[in-house]
């Protein structure tokens, strides 16, 4: 074999798989486990959890650093799999049957990589979370294989058959997350492999291969595609071999052809062309959704038996290639492929082109001479290949790189305890390799002769960036062939310490020498010094004759990588280079390509703050090849950049046409003053015009940024200046909104930007400040990061589960600058909200013995309520008045008697009927506020009804049982506890798992528990529950728990008319069983409870049949035992009625007429025909059950049925407007008409007439006044004045009716203007009514309200005037007054009307235990028209709520136009029908818009996607310079240019020069504390701490500290941080120049910062010749630059010797010579002179001369064409030429 390098491998020690170590440790395998194991190793990388679009938009880090890099092995034995990660254990699989096959794979929609694991009957899907899908197989699978988003099932020969499941079915689980995380239906179930279409199983049966592509699908068929035609892959000999995951090829060989074959997997697209030659293969085009073809793209009969490992790799110009390792012929296949992609980066086609093949028998894919490069989706790889002679051989593609052995102290080396005794130093040398296994990126297993097994590293770490930048330079620069050469000879030198010695400068001194040789070679540079190393593998390139063929081709630029291969390879070059007369014109081009590809590398490293070091080691490098070459061009370039490299470069032969090298800087000087089509392409270098080229992707990224400010065009990824460029999604109006989307596209962030130099940072930092007010609001979150909109960006995030928010905010972090990053309260400071809570309980419980007892309200304060209602101790007295938790206090003498013990009896009674009714209120007030945890249990605060003696010490008294029924107060107040306890709970908190709701059900059932249920269901909690769950509440045979139960499960599933829940509720209305069916006494609460719960199933549904019995059901008696509570039974079937034909109208019935009058029969409508009506609902079932109709005598009993109805036709036709039924609800007027109607049926009336003819509702008294028959207001103005004769009419009557009418009136207005906050309803309510006042002011805390609702709460509570349902009245209302702690209100929708007509059904109850005419659990469904439509503003830097003002906007509606109003948040909306924007107002905070059109919809939920506001979290920004609202409420401290003014003033006079006195004293004025009010940037704290204090005293530069003082007031006031380190590095850039020209000590010894400063005034020129939009004025102070300018003019005219040099360097071309006293100075300041004037190199100079001179007369001036010549240069430079032209 030809003779290559050696290398010696790194041994990291001997090789067992951890798998082994893990079951030792875990005392297995057991004694039935079998012997065989297998094992395989994979990169960390394979099982990370795949980016999602937000967390891949946010991810700006350049690399992955992820400090995990050890291997990861798969250890599989039996039914065990053992994940771990070095010498950890990370996870344990265990499968119910024996592991045939695991491989990992990613599928579609789902993030994490999931393990699939193939068993007899089974396939095992694991994510790496744990969670499991199994996939029963009806039919044999031999193999599964990963593709990149799928997975292929490999049937076995006999696939077809099928085969009988060894599993229970119960054994495979679902995953526990929901169907709709994987794009599945929300509702869709997934029954284990039930094939629906009888045709597709078919076609999975008869298919050979299948794709599964989610694991809650099905698998499906593949397709052949041969000749455009689709057929059903059915050949089961072709057997899979290998399957890639990231590209979708797969290789397979046939047995009986023998031969292999490579498919490209793809999505059949045409459907319509499936071969249907027979009936059995017919394929119907239905089915065709989204189905994988298989098309064969190569083939080949090259080996008996299939290759033993198929792999990918990369050949060394970069083309993929799929290599078979065939062990029969001994070789290793390579097949060149050629991949088409699309304009979206996707594959389109791949075809093979060419092949070669090389000895081996045994080969892996290994990542070790360009680790850090891509190549479209893969990494570039290499092989590592043993030989038939056991030489273990690196090659890169087919070109062999060196030969690697075992280090000879082998057993010396990094290993376990047991190979360093196990004497392995002395076999090393008899060691053979005989294996590689194994191998992940540059690791490698190496199997040798004695069975040991050695895990070794084919590179050392650290390595050399520059070096590995260099040869990724020259290998997408250089001509592959040539490129191939020159790596054979880096590799293949033994004297080379490339990649042999740790140390970083070895490897770039290795590739220094590497070039330098070329460098002697190529004849035109001598050596500096005799050379030690001995001649190498390049002496093969001296005679070659292929650069002569090939100089006459196309440029490098312009190479085709397919036409690479037409040569004979390695072997002919060779041959050709042998030829001695093309040695110099070989290297000399081969030095050029490399000069080009190197120089294109300089310049991406100027543009990195971080690489100045590789510059300085590069341009030495690039100086020796442009003098080996004659370059004079670019070695004056070079020497301008860094003088000292003169040093390098000794006397050359210049070309008589030198060129002039690419400058990137000059290119964005011209661009930002000409605009980037005027700017000189020729300045950039061709590597920046090639497609993913990594070298210098640095600089392309710039120059895509600059373009496209500038005004470059698309064209696809490409730009009009010929760079490529991924634009982010988004709209773009303006230029500088293009470039921000481009910089998210190209992962550019704010790290990447402060990298720059200041210059090229500048425009970027003006586009990201002019996007800054006002971008477009379909950006990605990254690009609201990226121009410092945070509060943006977390709105674009909307809401995020606990278990995304870690990810989103590191995702946040790793986009932002880390000096910029603002540290997160870890808790909310809660201290008033606490002083404030047990400031407001003194007030009644100073002297409680119990102050610590759970009442469940003590979760409510937090920092939202603390905002909401500041110091104010509201919330306090509304915990105290609702607390039913503590015994109540009972005013009673000190020394009681007997008597005084009875009435101490009677008050505690009184007051216990108060108590219980406290849970409505709670209820309310805490709806919503907190969340549980699902492991434990949740806590239901006691109900004390117990009494404290407070004039007796607090002594405790009990409620006597002899003297009252103690067991009335347990029954139903406990079930409204409970359901005060469950509506606490926030509802859709996530998932609601079943376990828990049953974990909290007592083993016996009990009130609390019921009334829990209930709750939950409200909260639409109850999903999770099934039938089966509901049965066995039922069984319980317990009445309120099946009173909760029916209604929970109603409401949870409001509206969906479910059919199972349907039949359990009818179960409970006997009324409707068959005749054949026995009579079953059920209480009538039960048939109440079930009756509501149908309305609430079918609500909104018109369902005819349900109406019908309905409609029966309110003229029904119920067949329970308490005749009394019928009332309520009517009532909740005619509530029931109106919710299943909820606002209809007449577009309900089909037989309108009669149910109408059936309805106003009930009502007691004069004129109806009883007989015509009865008729309307008789069924078969119901001619025996006809003496159940409510009829005295031949009359219906309007008196039960009147209220039901009534209720039932103003829910029908809500907000219908029907004047029609409106006016047959007759409304007396006349002293008769009085007598007949009961007063509270005309107040059912007036609430059905306005509720109907809704739009007339007006917050006004006339048209309280209006609702009044004039017959009552005269008789009413006649009791007033005294003048009306009791005996002529009945005045109780006409009181009773005038109550009832203003009564009905307020609670109709109260529902027109639920929720609202009207002001008109509100003043309006307060003066007629309390009870309906607070829908209205629901969730407000309204103050004047809570006052009197707090004096009715207290109104002679202890002697008994006023009973239960006002106790209850007056605790709902202050529970809908602070509805959900003031964070919920109430919505006006239909459904919302209706909850809280029911809620508020104005019949109420006498004693804790009435349910006569209203069931007591109604009262709850308040929750259904409760809305959350709260928002509050976070402050994103500090995560802190804020008080921010908003502006809120109203669409028109037909009383009032758009409208908009201002509320400070935290606060409540409007209602989504009535939304159009929401605008962050004000100037402390930057402007954010929420636009939306108007819907008639609820408000969204929580956790919808949708939602605007985030699920009520707002994000704001505040603007640096103002304060918060808490700390600066009316705005005095923003006054900052004063506030500074005063601070600097104050510095000065506490300087140490001053004496210090009472009226200066140290500390008195800091200006870190005053920048940390107004900015929470640690940048500009910590500046201001170390530049800017009075103590900082240690410098005697006054005018820093001055400079340092504007500076800060300028970030400060105009918010722009970012801008400290630019005026700071001008300033200090500036100050080095003049003390370095000054006192001649050598600071700056390159001139790179001059370019960047030069590109700083471009910017502030393309400000003012407006090739830059801005608005008002740049970012940086346009005086301050100009002053710059002139600055630095005036300090290169102060450089001695300047003149001289200059002169000189024109003339001769010299630089100045001081390189012998180490004396760089007049060098550097030339090349500052220099690069300042843009003065072009002597050779350029004299051209211009001779060509004026040939020209022009002497006697005209120089001038004026020097400019023509020279444009570019200054006209200082100009002139300085023109003295020296004058000279002679």
């Amino acid at each position: 074999m030809p003779s290559i390098g050696v290398r010696h491998l790194t041994v990291l020690g001997e090789f067992k798989p951890f798998g082994l170590i893990a079951e030792v440790l875990d005392g297995k395998p057991s004694e039935n486990a079998p012997e065989k194991y297998d094992y395989f190793l994979f990169d960390p990388d394979v099982a990370r959890e795949r980016d999602d679009p937000l967390a891949a938009d946010l991810d700006f880090s350049t690399s992955s650093t992820s400090a995990d890099r050890s291997d990861h092995e798969l250890f599989i034995r039996g039914n065990r799999i053992i994940w771990s990660t070095g010498s950890r254990v990370h996870k344990r699989y265990t499968s119910p049957n024996t592991i045939l096959m695991a491989c990992w794979c990613r599928m579609d929609a789902i993030s994490d990589a999931l393990l699939c694991v193939l068993q007899i009957d089974t396939v095992s899907i694991y994510s790496a979370s744990g969670e499991v899908v199994c996939i029963p197989l009806p039919y044999a699978v031999a193999s599964i294989w990963p593709l990149p988003s799928g997975l292929l099932l490999q049937k076995s020969a006999d696939g077809n058959r099928p085969i009988s499941s060894s599993s229970s079915l119960l054994n495979a689980r679902d995953l526990s997350r929901p169907c709709k995380e994987y794009g599945l239906s929300h509702h869709s179930t997934r029954q284990i492999y039930s094939f629906e279409p009888v045709i597709k199983e078919s076609g999975a049966m008869l298919s050979s291969h299948l794709i599964l592509k989610h694991p809650m699908e099905e698998p499906q068929a593949a397709y052949l595609e041969e000749r455009g035609k689709l057929s059903i892959m059915k050949d089961f000999e072709e057997k899979t071999i290998w399957t890639s995951d990231v590209i979708p090829l797969m290789a397979s060989y046939h047995k009986g052809k023998l031969q292999h074959s490579v498919w490209f997997v793809d999505i059949a697209t045409n459907p319509g062309t499936v071969n249907a030659s027979s009936s059995m293969n017919a394929v119907p085009s239905e089915l065709f959704t989204q189905e994988y073809s298989l098309q064969r793209i190569w083939q080949g009969k090259c080996s008996q038996s299939a290759a033993s490992k198929v792999f990918l790799a990369t050949d060394i110009d970069g083309v993929h290639i799929i290599c078979f390792l065939l062990l029969e012929q001994k070789t290793l296949l390579a097949i060149r492929l050629q991949i088409d992609e699309g304009s979206d980066e996707t594959l389109v086609y791949i075809k093979p082109h060419l092949s070669w093949s090389i000895p081996a028998i045994a080969a892996a894919p290994v990542i070790v001479t360009r680790p850090r490069v891509k190549v479209g989706l893969l990494s570039f790889t290499d092989i590592v290949v043993l030989d038939s002679e056991n030489y273990l051989l690196l090659y890169s593609g087919r070109e062999c790189l060196c030969r690697y052995l075992l280090p000879n102290g082998l057993g010396k080396g990094p290993l376990s305890h047991h190979e360093k005794s196990s004497g392995i130093e002395d076999m090393c040398f008899d060691l053979k390799i005989t294996g590689v296994e194994d191998a992940v990126e540059g690791r490698i297993n190496v199997i040798t002769s004695n069975g040991q097994i050695f895990r070794c590293l084919l590179r050392r770490n650290p390595s050399s960036a520059l070096a590995d930048d260099c040869i990724t330079a020259m290998a997408e620069g250089l001509h592959s062939s040539v490129y191939s050469h020159f790596a054979s000879s880096l590799w293949g030198d033994d004297d080379s310490a490339y990649l042999s010695n740790p140390l970083v400068d070895s490897e770039w001194e290795s590739f220094t020498r590497a070039v330098m040789k070329i460098c002697t070679r190529c004849g035109c540079l001598p050596p500096k010094q005799p050379s030690k190393l001995p001649d190498t593998a390049w002496e093969f390139l001296i005679n070659s004759k292929f650069h002569t063929c090939y100089s006459k081709k196309a440029s490098v630029s312009g190479i085709s990588l397919m036409s690479v291969a037409s040569f004979g390879g390695a072997d002919y070059t060779a041959a050709y280079i042998q030829d001695e007369q093309n040695q110099v014109s070989f290297y000399a081009r081969l030095l050029r390509e490399t000069l080009d590809s190197l120089h294109a590398l300089y310049e991406n490293l100027k543009l990195d703050n971080l690489r100045k070091q590789d510059v300085e080691h590069l341009v030495a490098l690039l100086c020796n090849i442009a003098a080996a070459l004659g370059e004079a061009g670019y070695v004056d370039y070079y020497v301008r950049d860094f003088p000292h490299v003169l040093i390098e470069v000794h006397s050359f032969p210049s070309n008589t046409a030198p060129r002039t090298p690419p400058c990137l800087f000059r290119w964005l000087k011209n661009c930002l003053q000409q605009g980037c089509y005027s700017a000189n392409l020729s300045d950039l270098s061709p590597l920046l015009y090639k497609d993913k080229s990594y070298a210098v992707s640095w600089a392309r990224k710039i120059v895509s940024f600059y373009s496209l400010l500038l005004g470059a065009e698309r064209k696809g990824r490409k730009l009009s200046t010929g760079v490529y460029c991924d634009i982010a999604n988004g709209s773009a109006r303006t230029p500088e909104e293009l470039t921000i989307l481009a910089m998210v596209g190209e992962r550019f962030g704010c790290q990447q930007l402060d990298l720059l130099p200041l210059g090229v940072s500048l425009p970027l930092r003006h586009a990201l400040d002019n996007c800054r007010e006002s971008p477009p609001t379909d950006w990605p979150a990254a690009a609201y990061v990226l121009v410092g909109r945070e509060d943006l960006a977390m709105a674009c995030l909307g809401t995020l589960s606990t278990d995304h928010e870690s990810q989103t905010r590191a995702n946040l972090i790793s986009i932002s600058v880390p000096y910029m990053l603002h540290l997160q309260p870890v808790t909310v400071p809660s201290s008033v909200s606490e002083v404030t809570r047990l400031d407001g309980m003194k007030s009644e419980d100073s002297d409680s013995p119990c102050k610590s007892v759970e009442d469940g309200m003590e979760h409510i304060f937090n920092s939202s309520t603390q905002l909401r209602y500041g110091r104010d101790l509201r919330l306090n007295e509304v915990r105290r008045l609702l607390c039913s938790a503590r015994p109540v206090a009972i005013q009673t003498s000190v020394n009681p008697s007997a008597s005084d013990q009875d009435v101490q009896q009677h008050q505690l009674w009184n007051l216990a009927q108060r108590t219980t009714a406290l849970p409505f209120g709670r209820g309310a007030f805490t709806l919503a506020t907190t969340y549980t945890l699902l492991t434990e249990a949740l806590v239901v605060p006691k109900l004390v009804l117990a009494g404290r003696l407070p004039a007796q010490q607090n002594a405790t008294v009990n409620i006597d049982p002899n003297v009252r029924n103690i067991s009335e107060l347990r029954c139903w107040p406990e079930f409204h506890n409970g359901v005060a306890a469950g509506l606490r709970l926030a509802p859709f908190q996530g998932k609601m798992s079943r376990t828990w709701i049953l974990y909290n059900k007592p083993e016996e059932p009990n009130y609390t528990h019921a009334g829990l249920i209930l709750a939950l269901g409200l909260h639409e909690h109850l999903h999770v529950l099934t039938i089966t769950d509901v049965f066995r509440y039922l069984s319980q045979e317990h009445d309120i728990t099946t009173v909760g139960i029916l209604l929970g499960m109603a409401a949870s599933h409001r509206g969906t008319m479910n059919p199972a829940i349907s039949k359990v509720l009818y179960l409970h209305i006997p009324a409707r069983y068959p005749s054949s069916f026995p009579e079953l006494e059920l209480p009538t609460n039960l048939q109440s409870a079930a009756l509501m719960s149908i309305g609430l199933l079918y609500e909104g549904s018109a369902h005819p049949l349900t109406m019908k019995i309905l409609l029966g059901e309110i003229g029904r008696r119920s067949g329970g035992d308490n005749v009394l509570e019928r009332e309520g039974y009517a009532v909740a079937a005619g509530a029931a009625l109106g919710l299943v034909a909820l606002g209809q109208g007449k577009d309900a019935f089909g037989f309108m007429d009669t149910f109408m009058d059936r309805l106003f029969q009930y009502i007691g409508e004069r004129g109806v025909s009883n007989e015509r009506s009865l008729t309307l609902v008789q069924t078969t079932d119901d001619h025996n059950r006809n003496v159940g109709q409510m009829m005295d005598g031949a009359q219906i009993n309007v008196d039960v049925t009147a209220p039901g109805a009534t209720i039932a036709l103003a829910l029908i036709f809500l907000k219908t407007e029907s004047e029609v039924m409106a006016s047959r609800l007759h409304i007396p007027i006349t002293h008769f008409d009085l007598q007949y109607v009961r007063p509270d049926f005309i107040m059912l009336r007036i609430i059905a007439r306005n509720l109907i003819i809704w739009s007339r509702i007006r917050p006004s008294s006339e048209w309280i006044e209006s609702q009044i028959p004039e017959i009552v207001k005269v008789g009413i103005l006649r009791l007033e004045e005294g003048v009306m004769d009791g005996d002529e009419y009945d005045v109780n009557a006409l009181v009773q009716a005038y109550v009832n009418i203003v009564a009905g009136a307020c609670i109709s207005l109260g529902l027109k203007y639920a929720g609202t906050k009207n002001g008109d309803a509100q003043e309006l309510l307060y003066n007629y009514a309390i009870y309906f006042l607070n829908e209205v002011m629901a969730g407000s805390g309204h103050l004047q309200t809570f006052r009197l609702l707090r004096y009715l709460r207290g109104r002679r509570s202890a002697d008994g005037h006023i009973n239960y349902g006002i106790q209850m009245a007056v605790s709902l209302a202050i529970g809908f007054l602070f509805l959900g702690g003031g964070m919920q209100t109430f919505s006006t929708g239909n459904s919302a009307i209706a909850a809280l007509l029911i809620t508020l059904y104005p019949r109420l109850p006498t004693g804790p235990n009435d349910n006569r005419c209203h069931l007591q659990a109604f009262r709850h469904l308040y929750v259904i028209a409760a809305e959350s439509r709260w928002v509050q503003t976070v402050d994103v830097d500090s995560g802190l709520p804020v008080y921010c003002p908003l502006e809120v906007t109203v669409s028109e509606t037909e009383h009032y136009a758009e409208t908009t109003f201002c509320e400070v948040t935290p606060c409540i909306l409007p209602e989504r029908s009535l939304l159009k924007s929401v605008q962050v107002c004000g100037p402390r905070y930057w402007p954010q818009v929420v636009e939306l059109a108007p819907e008639d919809k609820p408000w969204w939920r929580s956790g919808d996607k949708s939602d605007p506001f985030n699920g009520g979290l707002l994000y704001i920004k505040r603007k640096v310079g103002s304060c918060s609202y808490v700390d600066d409420p009316i705005g005095c401290q923003s006054l900052l240019s004063r506030a500074m003014h005063k601070v600097c003033h104050a510095s000065e006079l506490c300087s140490p020069t001053t004496e210090i006195d009472s009226n200066c004293e140290p500390g008195s004025f800091k200006v870190d504390q005053l920048v940390g009010t107004f900015s929470a940037d640690p940048s500009l704290i910590a500046f201001a701490q170390l530049c800017c204090d009075s103590y900082w005293n240690n410098r005697s530069d006054a005018d820093f500290q001055e400079f340092c003082s504007q500076v800060l007031f300028e970030c400060v006031s105009k918010d722009r941080p970012a801008l400290l380190q630019v005026y700071l590095s001008l300033y200090t850039m500036i100050g080095s120049m003049w003390e370095q020209v000054k006192s001649g000590a050598l600071v700056f010894q390159d001139s790179l910062f001059l370019s960047s400063l030069k590109l700083a005034l471009a910017y502030n020129e393309a400000l003012i010749s407006g090739k830059l939009s801005c608005n008002g004025s740049g970012i940086i102070q346009l005086t301050f630059m100009e002053s710059i300018r002139k600055r630095i003019e005036e300090i290169l005219a102060n450089s001695k010797m300047l003149r001289h040099n200059f002169l000189v360097y024109l003339d001769l071309g010299k630089w100045p010579n001081n390189q012998i006293d180490g004396d760089w100075m007049d060098a550097v300041h030339l090349s500052w002179y220099l690069l300042w004037y843009d003065i072009p190199p002597p050779y350029v100079v004299k051209s211009a001369i001779r060509k004026i001179k040939l020209k022009t007369p002497i006697s005209l001036s120089m001038v004026p064409f020097l400019h023509l010549l020279l444009p570019t240069t200054h006209a200082k430079g100009i002139t300085e030429i023109d003295k020296f032209i004058s000279r002679g």
